[in-house]
């Protein structure tokens, strides 16, 4: 008998056959949710058993059968429900699954219909973890039990297991894959531009899966979506919920210089007590905002929070400053549409692109439109720095290097007092580094030795 796609589906799982594919974090998460409601469960993953992380392979311990090193030892027709991990592509299994009328469903779907409280849901191609964490210190200011996380810290189906007021979750286009009865109270899309288009089609259908957040809101709910977007705007208009704009200005929450103007009421809430660098983020602020006021949240809430947060780390951190030159820290923007973001989003005149890494073999035309308008020089590294720097041609000067040490000390000689230094990789970092976030520990590091490096002091 298999289970019906229902919103009680958690209720009725005592001793039902269930899958969980893809044993990383989240599936581990929802591995024991599913536990916790009597199932009996199967967890795969392509990966030898070597390779199971310690939490996965504790799996077993509670009760879990493992079926590792691929899926085809998994009987999809057989059982009662699938629960897909967020990395998960599409595979045979699933279709045969599916075919057998096997309800199949994301993690994140799976955490949703186990909470009886409300979520707000923050998407975007670029931003997401900066306004996901603004806006959790904004309603923690106000329900102390809420739970931030998702695509950010804390998976989706650890939530459940907690006693909380409210949920706060990022999500990715690969959790709103498979979402069935999802539907946030608040769901924002900071914007969508190319990104992942490895494992979709084509872009429009990357666009839907970011969409899909609104597609079960009702008009009581609330689309948070940036004024003058189209892509962002249709999509929001797939569901019925009131759509509130943020962003240039007509937005309903509008960024004006370091403040953010609530154009109902004229309340302008200042941007200043944050630790918040780029236009960009004032921009994300401005979404936060716009998703907290839409969740009944006063003024003095909103306020607390910003004064409450810090830069995340390899995100548009300020990371150092000498000579009147600033350094920031973004090596999370391993795409092009967020190096443009960040790099037109500076608040200094001129800046120093330092970019390169894994190429995603997509076009650098923006990048470079982005480098006439705000760049001074680039500095480029990584397996795609002879592309890029074809890419940029006279654009503005460039300089190819071997290390990161060699990219902070070239990357100052070219700036002027005033300048910025930034890191915006526009590529993914594992040519040189094992993830995006050594490569910004790396970067850091060279900063904080730049003047021994001056001195030369440093090789």
């Amino acid at each position: 008998m298999k289970v019906a796609k229902t919103a009680d589906l958690l209720s009725n799982l005592s001793g039902r056959r269930t899958c969980v594919v893809g044993l990383g974090t989240s599936g581990c998460a929802a591995a024991r949710l599913l536990l916790d409601a009597g199932a009996r469960v199967v967890g795969t993953d392509r990966a030898s058993r070597a390779q199971l992380s310690p939490e996965a392979q504790k799996l077993e311990a509670l009760g879990a059968e493992l079926l590792v090193g691929g899926h085809d030892a998994v009987p999809f027709a057989d059982l009662d429900l699938v629960v897909v991990s967020p990395g998960v592509p599409e595979f045979a299994g699933l279709a045969r699954a599916e075919a057998a009328g096997v309800p199949v469903i994301g993690e994140l779907e799976l955490a949703y219909r186990a909470l009886d409280v409300p979520v707000l849901a923050v998407g975007g191609t670029n931003g997401k973890s900066t306004a996901t964490t603004l806006l959790g210190h904004m309603v923690e200011a106000k329900y102390e039990r809420t739970f931030v996380g998702g695509n950010l810290g804390q998976p989706a189906a650890e939530a459940p297991g907690q006693d909380v007021d409210c949920v706060v979750w990022e999500v990715s286009s690969f959790q709103m894959e498979r979402v069935d009865t999802f539907r946030p109270r608040v769901a924002i899309l900071l914007n969508i531009t190319e990104d992942h288009l490895d494992r979709y089609p084509d872009f429009s259908a990357y666009a839907a899966a970011k969409g899909n957040c609104f597609r079960r809101q009702q008009s009581s709910d609330v689309a948070v979506v940036p004024l003058g977007d189209e892509r962002s705007l249709e999509q929001a208009r797939r569901g019925q919920g009131r759509v509130v704009t943020f962003g240039p200005a007509g937005a309903d929450y509008e960024v004006v210089g370091a403040s953010v103007v609530e154009r109902a009421t004229g309340h302008s809430f200042d941007l200043a007590q944050a630790d918040l660098h780029g236009l960009h983020n004032y921009s994300n602020a401005a979404a936060a905002i716009a998703a907290a006021r839409a969740f009944d949240l006063e003024a003095p809430a909103i306020e607390e929070g910003l004064r409450r947060f810090r830069a995340l780390p390899h995100r548009m951190a300020l990371v150092g400053r000498f000579k009147g030159v600033n350094f920031y820290d973004d090596s999370k923007a391993t795409n092009v549409g967020a190096a443009v973001t960040a790099l037109r989003g500076l608040t200094e005149e001129r800046g120093i692109l330092v970019a390169g890494g894994r190429d995603k073999l997509g076009s650098y035309d923006e990048l470079v439109a982005a480098l006439v308008e705000k760049g001074r020089a680039a500095v480029l590294l990584g397996e795609a720095a002879l592309r890029l720097e074809g890419a940029i041609g006279n654009a503005v000067p460039t300089e190819v290097v071997k290390t990161m040490d060699q990219a902070v000390l070239r990357a100052f000689r070219l700036a002027k007092a005033g300048d910025a230094v930034l890191l915006s990789p526009a590529c993914s970092s594992l040519d040189m580094f094992k993830n995006y976030s050594e490569r910004g520990d790396r970067f850091t590091e060279a900063v904080r030795r730049l003047p021994d490096m001056l001195a030369g002091h440093v090789p």
